[in-house]
């Protein structure tokens, strides 16, 4: 299974590419409208507006051998820590080996901007970031199934 913080995520369609090629379901989590799919092994999840909903709904199902896509670092430490294999949408794989350093270089960039050491501006989403996002993710597909997870 492959789970997909939706909201905002920028490689939907690359996503989809992917899972059907490994013949993996997808299921997409957002706080607002999805565009329906007629694609049997797409499920569409519309959670509350509550802080963090899709979030929470990802962790409480994740789980070892599933692929989650998300940009949210404490959602990627909730979903490594259950044993999934985690993601960003630019390709940038977060694992147990990298999730500690990655949490703390989050803090600490909130930190710099509470106090307007830093304005905090995200560099564009880039063409080798999808590139990028399109193997790690193929890798990590093939890993699941490796895995035994469908």
């Amino acid at each position: 299974m492959i789970y997909v913080d939706a909201d905002a995520c920028p490689v939907k369609p690359e996503i989809l590419k992917v899972a059907e090629r490994h013949d993996l379901p997808v299921t997409f989590v957002a706080n607002s409208g999805l565009r329906p799919s007629r694609d049997p092994m797409v499920i569409n999840v519309i959670v509350s507006n509550g802080f963090d909903a899709a979030d929470d709904w990802i962790a409480e199902r994740a789980s070892a051998g599933d692929i989650v896509v998300t940009a949210d670092i404490p959602l990627a430490g909730r979903c490594v820590a259950a044993g999934a294999l985690v993601t960003g949408p630019t390709g940038r794989p977060f694992d147990e080996t990298n999730i500690g350093m990655v949490t703390a270089m989050r803090d600490l960039g909130a930190h710099l901007r509470e106090t307007g050491e830093s304005k905090g501006y995200n560099r564009a989403f880039s063409p080798r970031d999808r590139s990028q996002f399109l193997e790690t993710l193929d890798r990590l597909c093939r890993r699941a199934k490796s895995l035994g997870k469908p």
